[in-house]
């Protein structure tokens, strides 16, 4: 790996980070190679590491997904989460809580075939008939449910402390990380990037990696290219648990009410969306609305009533609003676009971006270093011209924006 990156580039640059979970690894990964093969970094961010959507994230750590890639991407980042002080150093804050993916009858020749996938790259899941995930979560009503997929191995972590660990480790690899330092521009000449300008100091650089999030398709304009990624507004609800359950409870994706929900310090459980429609919520990422609507509460409170009657006895604790950057497929954008120009984006990763941060990572400092690897395969899954072929990803089944 290291010779390899050695023969790459002399200087690499990441550009105008905002989903710093995802590219901290990358920048984690070519960092750590940096001492022995002459390759320097830097990461740029508009704010403070933490202030954007990462800092925001429900942080749910899964690893149900219906393509074999993600499913390989998702294995691989938990076992960094399971293992963050030794692989990365410091705190992420993971709890080993379970996850549960709960359908109807409609949807079980689908769960079945992903649990084959998720089994096939080594991922510990099983089918879970009713009856025991009663047992694991009591209070739960499964009338209406046919069965779960189960992992023992999941959970969620607390974002702004992987963050942070994140940017430190980076540090501690040599990384120049630049907070509260815009990019303002890229720079190119002969069909090739140069660099960035900033705010703050121009960097020179012959590799460019926009993993700029919901601010990713303005980046992509400053060198040229138009990438099909939003802003996007997004909600979670926190609601006190009663008397009687103020136990902490597995992660659920509960694809009958279309939300998800997990279990916050406090005694608090805290409630999103599993819906397409909040692509439809496009925003200005600078100036969005970032309080929870009322609306979205009374809505949120009954989907969640409607699996755990118990709550109908728990107090709203209030929300808050974030930003995802979604694309039409509800997949990242992992590409050099064009080809040869070094210029590579690294966004659009619709509510993925924490959950498969760490393989993100991996992956992209490979891509930028020109190393293969045979456990992920090419990516080319992510490819930005799969939309202009009409190639877009598609999960097996309907409720494929889990990936």
């Amino acid at each position: 790996f290291g010779e390899l990156a050695a023969d790459a580039f002399q200087h690499a640059v990441v550009a105008h980070v905002m989903l710093v979970q995802a590219i901290a690894s990358a920048v984690t990964v070519i960092g750590s190679v940096a001492a022995r093969a002459g390759v320097k970094v830097a990461l740029v961010e508009k704010d403070n590491i933490g202030d954007g959507p990462t800092g925001r994230s429900s942080a749910i750590i899964r690893q149900h997904y219906s393509n074999e890639l993600t499913a390989r991407m998702a294995h691989y980042s938990l076992g960094v989460f399971s293992d963050f002080e030794e692989q990365i150093g410091g705190e992420c804050g993971f709890r080993r809580t379970g996850f549960a993916a709960l359908v109807a009858a409609k949807d079980r020749e689908g769960l079945e075939a992903n649990i084959a996938l998720q089994r096939s790259v080594g991922i510990r899941t099983e089918l879970l008939p009713v009856e025991a995930l009663r047992e694991l979560m009591p209070g739960l009503d499964t009338a209406d449910l046919v069965a779960a997929a189960w992992e023992e191995d999941s959970g969620y972590a607390d974002p702004y402390l992987t963050v942070s660990a994140f940017a430190q480790a980076c540090k501690r690899a040599g990384v120049r990380v630049l907070t509260n330092t815009a990019v303002t521009g890229i720079t190119q000449q002969g069909g090739r990037v140069t660099g960035v300008t900033t705010s703050g100091p121009t960097l020179s650089a012959p590799a460019v990696v926009n993993c700029a999030g919901p601010w990713g398709a303005r980046v992509a304009r400053m060198a040229g290219i138009d990438i099909p990624v939003n802003a996007c507004r997004i909600q979670v609800s926190f609601f006190k648990r009663p008397t009687g359950y103020e136990a902490a409870h597995p992660v659920i994706v509960d694809f009958i009410n279309a939300t998800y929900f997990r279990s916050e310090t406090g005694g608090l459980t805290l409630v999103g969306l599993v819906d397409p429609e909040e692509a439809n919520a496009i925003v200005n990422p600078d100036r969005y609305n970032e309080g929870v609507d009322t609306d979205f509460i009374l809505d949120t409170g009954e989907r969640l009533v409607n699996r755990f009657p118990a709550m109908e006895r728990s107090d709203s604790a209030g929300g808050y609003a974030a930003l995802y950057d979604i694309t039409p497929d509800w997949h990242p954008i992992m590409d050099e676009a064009p080809a040869g120009s070094g210029f590579y984006l690294c966004c659009g990763s619709s509510g993925h971006g924490f959950k498969l941060g760490p393989a993100v990572g991996r992956l992209m400092a490979e891509r930028v270093l020109g190393v293969s690897d045979p456990y992920f395969g090419d990516g080319r899954l992510f490819r930005l011209s799969r939309y202009a072929e009409n190639d877009p990803v598609r999960g097996r089944y309907e409720y494929s924006i889990a990936g």
